[in-house]
């Protein structure tokens, strides 16, 4: 998956690629995540300010136990991603401008990505004439998976006492829990 430099006109250049289940599989693993089908992806690269910005989409499904009842949970991650891609020589200071005449340059440019200033985008760094959009997908998806998978925010999960899945049925224990370490609390009575 990588692009050239000299690919990139003054119109941009769109790319529409797809990242197999394997490749996927690999990013995935040890997340406790499996993706459910390839993941068909679009960016869009335009040259500004010596750099490449990048804006990406795609939406990443994928299956995950929930966190709550242990059921199978399918989610549905849509995605969108903007990285202003850094040439190396930049970044070691082949083109360095002082503070002033960097002032001047941005203000005399005024490029931006969209509803943003450029310096709002996150900074990658990459060799100056290839990008490698693999990683970069790699990363966004990984990014994009939620802490606690749940297979719905309602989820009631599984009962303490008896692991009865309370989405199902209710069961017949005692709701009230009390922690041991404050049992005793419970028999002090207050005067007022």
């Amino acid at each position: 998956m990588l692009v050239k430099i000299e690919e990139i006109r003054d119109e941009g250049l769109q790319v529409k690629k797809e990242m197999n289940l394997e490749l996927l599989g690999a990013a995935l693993e040890g997340s406790g995540f499996q993706a459910t089908e390839a993941l068909a992806f679009s960016v869009s690269l335009r040259k500004v300010s010596g750099g490449v910005l990048l804006e990406g989409r795609f939406t990443s499904r994928v299956v995950a136990e929930c966190k709550r009842c242990l059921t199978e949970s399918k989610l549905e991650l849509p995605v969108s991603f903007t990285i202003n891609l850094v040439p190396e020589s930049l970044v070691r200071g082949e083109d360095v401008l002082d503070e002033d005449e960097q002032e001047e340059k941005d203000r005399g440019q005024g490029e931006s990505g969209g509803s943003f200033a450029l310096n709002d985008a996150d900074e990658e760094v990459f060799d100056g004439k290839v990008i490698d959009l693999e990683p970069i997908i790699r990363e966004q998806v990984l990014l994009a998976l939620p802490m606690n998978a749940v297979c719905r925010e309602e989820c009631r999960g599984l009962c303490a006492q008896c692991g009865q899945n309370l989405n199902e049925k209710q069961c017949g224990c005692e709701t009230k829990f009390v922690d041991p370490r404050f049992a005793a609390l419970k028999n002090i009575k207050l005067q007022g």
